[in-house]
């Protein structure tokens, strides 16, 4: 393994045979990552609606609701 290819990486646990188990990082370089996956899912869903209509605010929640109930 070479340390050099996690660059994120500060320190590695791995088990008895050096396989690694857990990877421990800068607590900002792990904000970093979670907020680069969460606008990547935002960018995913606004794309996947496309060219839907689009709803006003008291639609989308008279939407939702409605969808509340059918779960009941």
């Amino acid at each position: 393994m070479q340390a050099d290819k996690y660059p994120f990486a500060k320190e590695f646990i791995t088990d008895t045979e050096g396989n690694i188990r857990k990877v421990v990082i800068d607590f900002n370089d792990y904000q970093r990552i979670v907020d680069a996956i969460e606008d990547k899912a935002l960018i995913l869903a606004m794309k996947e609606v496309e060219g839907e209509e689009r709803l006003s605010k008291e639609e989308a929640l008279k939407y939702l609701a409605s969808l509340e109930t059918e779960d009941m």
